[in-house]
């Protein structure tokens, strides 16, 4: 018989609760109570190390765990007795102390003779004796996929669910509490009693991506003293991602109302009789879906609900989202799996050590399972480990089965799009932040997406904790935009999108990615250039590209939609497959160095006829003539932290004529823009206009009025900008005008009450101060944003127009950007 048969339901817990309980209600046996909470209290640990380890131990030692255990369960039934006891029953109370105090006696010299520690000792033994635990998981799972395949396990779990099987197995595999796979919980643990505790029932939340330690929180919440003394009861169920609905709530039903074996619940609404009164705990882990969520939970009576799941299914201000590790929590944990310690051992490479576990990024299954697959190995072994992880690959076949498998696992649920979404990330290069409008421009053209759609699938990504959306007041806003607005993505994560993007032959696969930053391109694309290549996204991340370095990468794309490159150097030359991307849509050139990159070969743009969005960052723009050869079908251009030059300033140039078609023009950050020239006013296409943070920017041109189909004008932070041209009035399409952080701005414009259509302005930390007249005939006006001190210019205006709201807003604006 196992150990942990011996301590099924954790029978020194449950009499912990109870001591604390006669504690607390019964003062005549408070003393033998405290000093028996002091002599369990003493062994728990090693009762938990012992019950946790897993090993099989010999019969004699069977035997005296079997003694404590019976001793633990006499006094739990006491202890029953003594809570229920009359007070006014002098001779039962008296008879219930002294057994007691045989039990304290009993317990003490247990102590005494030592016989945990001889216990432990073996455990120890048997443990240093016994395979790797990893490696028993594994074989186990093997043969389960060879005998099941994709047959359902356990009444409702998939394949999937012996990945979580072997998640909860790798997380006993240290040898004490603390040392567990989830180092460093005392925090969250924390922050989810004081969530539970200051409220009187409810839901609460869980969550994070996969991997990250939440069933495992979860389970120390579950055995945790606090919060068993706070509920009386608590019930733990594993929902999975194909749940038996009926039969869990049947459980939850038998839990609440005490009508344990109930096998199908009729009429699912507990609100009766008074309800429930005792305070319970709910424990749903492994919960997929709102659906499967509301199945469970409707019609509860009053009682608390903990929810575990990787999407954020909890009201955000009742979630807790779980954290990765620190760094030293991080190389105590890969440490642990690795060498058996908390520490680095003597003579191992403290260097090489830290940047394998640098790859986990904090995540403690990566930490465990890379740790674990690395256990006894040379350190060259080490190293080409590290060069495998660096480039998003698995270090060696266990890890893939483990690790990547089983964050495979969170895709599970997504549909088609959305999954092609996710695997556009892969696309990025790691630890950079991606601005939100890049992604929206990808699924829009690509995946044939709205854009509203294209955002709802990016939040629904966010909360299933696929990716990190910032947080920026004006996301999600009608009139938001999305270019200084970033998401980001644990690195795990993308190694996860390389790793199922990188399957398949290299000329067949869909994403064509570079997974790091290189000297040149992988040898293996130079090698299959006599056959075409199928990719429709292409991601190249480089440093410095002269035509030397394209020589022997004459590749075709004939279905490439989007090509990304990511580099670091001031100057760089397009490679010259480019002129050969003709369904290219999408083009972004991101320079990663400190100062702007000189661009070579932008005539090969020419033959982008299908070109539609192109995003310029931190280089030099090219100089326009009007013998530039039109992108006739490009609708959205953004030049982002660029050097303009004359760009704009060749006389006689018509901008409006090489791009005939353009939509969305932004310029940001873009500190040598002194001017518009005023053939962009002949746009007739143009629906949004955005000059943002362009410190040199004093005017703009006179006949903004021909823009007849501008919606959008924003102009925020543009210090230098004194006055909005009267023109502007004369536009009959604009709703949107935001000129925020324009400090030198004094007035608006006599006549604003022309724009009928206007429905929101944008004036936060923008000193005007004087009242113009006509704003009272903005009849489609509905949100004005300002300082709290100048409001006052609007009362006129919001007691004429219904339904105008004045808001004071706070601060939103920062540099957040500048931490790349």
């Amino acid at each position: 018989m196992a150990v942990t048969d011996f301590f099924a339901g954790e029978i020194a817990t449950e009499l912990l609760k109870q001591l604390f309980s006669i504690s607390t209600k019964a003062w005549k046996y408070k003393n033998i109570a405290d000093r028996l909470i002091a002599l369990i209290e003493t062994i728990q640990p090693t009762i938990k190390e012992i019950l946790y380890s897993g090993v099989e131990l010999p019969p004699h030692r069977q035997a005296q765990i079997g003694m404590l255990f019976s001793t633990l369960e006499k006094g739990h039934k006491l202890t029953e007795r003594v809570l229920s006891s009359r007070r006014w029953n002098m001779y039962r109370q008296f008879t219930l102390a002294k057994k007691m105090e045989k039990l304290e006696k009993t317990i003490s010299d247990f102590m005494k003779n030592q016989v945990l520690t001889h216990i432990l000792a073996d455990v120890h033994q048997l443990r240093a004796n016994a395979d790797v635990r990893f490696d028993r998981v594994e074989r186990s799972l093997t043969g389960l996929e060879e005998q099941l395949g994709s047959m359902k396990i356990g009444g409702g779990g998939m394949i999937r669910d012996a990945m979580k099987i072997a998640e909860a197995t790798m997380e006993i595999e240290t040898s004490s509490e603390d040392e567990k796979f989830g180092v460093g919980l005392e925090m969250g643990k924390r922050k989810v009693k004081k969530m539970m505790f200051n409220a009187e029932g409810g839901l609460f939340g869980i969550s994070g991506m996969g991997g990250v330690g939440k069933t495992t929180l979860a389970r120390d919440l579950e055995r945790d003293n606090d919060v068993r003394c706070y509920f009386e009861k608590i019930l733990f169920l594993t929902v999975s991602q194909s749940p038996l609905v009926e039969e869990l709530r049947a459980h939850i039903w038998g839990f609440l109302t005490g009508c344990e074996g109930v096998d199908h619940v009729q009429d699912w609404n507990l609100q009766y009789n008074g309800g429930v009164k005792t305070k319970k705990l709910v424990i749903l882990d492994d919960v997929w879906t709102r659906k499967a969520l509301d199945s469970l939970t409707s019609n509860l009576p009053s009682c608390t609900i903990l929810v575990v799941s990787r999407s954020k299914l909890a009201d955000p201000n009742a979630t807790y989202d779980v954290e990765v590790l620190r760094e030293d929590e991080a190389i105590s944990l890969f440490c642990l799996c690795a060498f058996g310690q908390k520490s680095l051992p003597p003579g191992f490479d403290k260097d090489l050590v830290k940047m394998v576990a640098g790859e986990c990024k904090g995540l403690p299954l990566a930490l465990k399972v890379t740790g674990a697959s690395l256990k006894d190995r040379p350190e060259m072994y080490w190293q080409g480990a590290l060069q495998r992880l660096s480039k998003g690959e698995p270090a060696d076949e266990t890890h893939e089965t483990r690790l990547l498998h089983h964050m495979e696992a969170s895709l599970a649920d997504l549909d088609e799009t959305a999954r092609e979404c996710f695997l556009d990330l892969g696309a990025f290069p790691e630890d950079r932040k991606i601005p939100v409008d890049i992604l929206i421009n990808m699924w829009i053209e690509v995946h044939d997406l709205d854009e509203a759609v294209a955002f709802a699938t990016l939040v629904d990504l966010s909360h299933k904790n696929l990716l990190t959306l910032g947080k920026d007041p004006r996301l999600g806003s009608t009139y938001a935009s999305y270019y200084d607005v970033f998401v980001t993505q644990h690195d795990v994560l993308r190694d996860l999108a390389l790793h199922l993007s990188n399957k398949g032959k290299v000329n067949r696969r869909k994403r064509l990615l570079m997974p790091k930053r290189e000297e040149e391109l992988p040898k293996t694309w130079g090698k299959n250039c006599d056959e075409e290549y199928n990719a429709e996204i292409v991601s190249i991340h480089t440093w410095e590209m002269d035509d030397m370095d394209w020589s022997d990468f004459d590749m075709d794309f004939p279905k490439a939609e989007i090509l990304i490159l990511n580099f670091s150097s001031d100057k760089y030359v397009l490679p010259p497959f480019l002129s050969k991307m003709t369904r290219l849509k999408v083009l972004v050139i991101i320079n990663n160095g400190m100062s702007p990159a000189i661009l070579r070969d932008f005539s090969m743009f020419a033959n982008l006829s299908k070109l539609r969005s192109l995003w310029l960052e931190r280089v030099h723009v090219p100089e326009l003539y009007n013998t530039t050869i039109p992108l006739k079908h490009l609708h959205k251009m953004s030049l982002i932290l660029c050097k303009i030059n004359n760009s704009f300033d060749q006389t006689g140039v018509d901008v409006s004529c090489i791009f005939p078609k353009l939509g969305d023009l932004t310029i940001d950050h873009c500190d040598d823009l002194v001017t518009l020239p005023s053939s962009i006013c002949k746009m007739t296409s143009l629906n949004s206009l955005s000059i943002t943070n362009c410190p040199r920017l004093g005017e703009l041109p006179k006949n903004l009025s021909k823009l007849q189909a501008l919606e959008l004008l924003r102009l925020y932070a543009c210090p230098e900008l004194k006055a909005l041209p009267d023109e502007i009035c004369e536009l009959p399409q604009l709703k949107y005008l935001d000129i925020s952080q324009c400090v030198s701005l004094s007035c608006l414009p006599e006549d604003i009450g022309k724009l009928k259509t206007l429905e929101k302005i944008d004036m936060r930390e923008c000193y005007i101060a004087g009242r113009v007249s006509s704003a009272v005939s903005l009849e489609s006006l509905r949100h004005v944003i300002c300082d709290e001190d100048v409001a006052f210019i609007w009362e006129e205006v919001e007691r004429a127009v219904p339904g105008l709201k004045i808001e004071a807003a706070e601060k939103c604006f920062s540099l957040d950007w500048l931490d790349e």
